[in-house]
């Protein structure tokens, strides 16, 4: 087994420690059952990934999407400067 070090936020950390002292279970125990239920089906683990992939995005998709973001700024930005142009023609016809 790999030694793992996870931060958990407080309050979940707080139910755990009281779950795992309830059933006198080490923590480590009591998180190592609880992903193996959540994982414990293939359609389960592809939900996970999938909320994975769209909280976290890897790098590179992380990289796209900014860069798509920023793109579209870009766009909107253009589209207004195009339209306040044609206002300032229309104004002098």
């Amino acid at each position: 087994m790999v030694e793992l070090t996870v931060s958990l936020p407080a309050k979940w950390e707080q139910f755990l420690k009281r779950l795992a002292d309830d059933h006198q279970v080490d923590l480590n125990s009591v998180i190592s059952e609880l992903c193996s239920w959540a994982f414990s089906n293939s359609e389960s683990k592809k939900q996970f990934e999938l909320w994975l992939d769209e909280a976290f995005p890897s790098k590179g998709e992380a990289e796209d999407k900014a860069r798509g973001a920023s793109e579209d700024i870009s766009e909107g930005e253009e589209e207004k400067e195009e339209a306040i142009e044609e206002e300032s023609h229309d104004h002098r016809d």
